[in-house]
């Protein structure tokens, strides 16, 4: 649905790339995660995406038609993308911000229908946030703002859906409905691109995970494949054990406090 090929991409002013030969794909009917430390190119790949960073080398193609082949409108209709920072231009009804993800499929002077509606309604129950809907967006909480976000995504009905960060303000159990959520979604045939630093999530419902760092791919595969001690404290620069996760037998990482390894 989704591929990156050897995408690099360098921001003005800077003496490396924030990307450097970027190849992952994402397929329809799976969750694949993208994960890495802080600087390591993640926002930028989405942001690529977005065709807001340039690429010095390499394509990004949707449905084998290159990226830049195609209108916004019709990227719109094939992916929606939630990204890390958003925030409309002035405050508005929750239900009238998830409705602007209807706007793909209308006419250029064409009035909702009473599909749109439907598909307002259901995104705004999926995403857990219907009893919000009268609300106006600058009276939510930071976590109830993400999942309206999460909303207004699922309302553009797109075979593809990309979050950066999507549990960013989440409590725990939202950031389990958040990926139970995803899970779903993957099972009824949608491709899900996530970008998370929470590993133990990812590894619990991703089937492949990308791990970048300094803006490289170094490792990529199953959960299983790239959720290894030696490899994550290398990159996160930090003592950590990975053991397994005893509710579903996924890896589980666990930081460990740098003063406890000398004792």
């Amino acid at each position: 649905m989704i591929r990156f090929d050897n995408v690099s991409v360098r921001y003005p002013g800077a003496t490396s790339r924030a990307l450097d030969g970027v190849s992952l794909g994402v397929s329809e009917g799976q969750v694949t995660a993208v994960a890495g430390p802080n600087g390591s190119g993640k926002s930028t790949l989405v942001g690529a995406l977005l065709r807001r960073q340039p690429m010095e080398e390499g394509t990004i193609e949707l449905d084998g038609r290159f990226l830049d082949t195609l209108s916004p409108r019709d990227f719109a209709r094939r992916v929606a993308v939630a990204p890390q920072r958003e925030e409309p231009a002035f405050p508005m009804r929750v239900d009238e911000y998830v409705a602007l993800g209807r706007f793909p499929h209308l006419g250029l002077w064409s009035s909702p229908s009473s599909s749109d509606d439907a598909a307002v309604a259901v995104s705004l129950e999926r995403a857990g946030v219907s009893e919000f809907a009268a609300r106006r967006t600058d009276a939510l909480s930071g976590g109830e703002w993400q999942r309206v976000r999460i909303a207004r995504a699922l309302a553009q009905e797109g075979r593809a859906l990309v979050l950066d960060e999507p549990t960013t303000f989440l409590d725990l159990a939202h950031e389990m409905s958040l990926f139970e959520l995803l899970d779903a979604l993957a099972s009824d045939g949608m491709a899900v691109l996530v970008i998370s630093h929470n590993l133990n999530l990812v590894a619990r419902f991703a089937k492949s995970v990308v791990l970048l760092h300094r803006g490289r791919v170094v490792a990529a595969g199953t959960p299983a494949d790239v959720m290894r001690a030696t490899l994550l404290e290398q990159v996160y620069e930090w003592p950590l054990v990975v053991s397994r996760d005893p509710a579903v037998g996924s890896p589980s990482l666990v930081p460990l406090r740098k003063s406890s390894r000398s004792r």
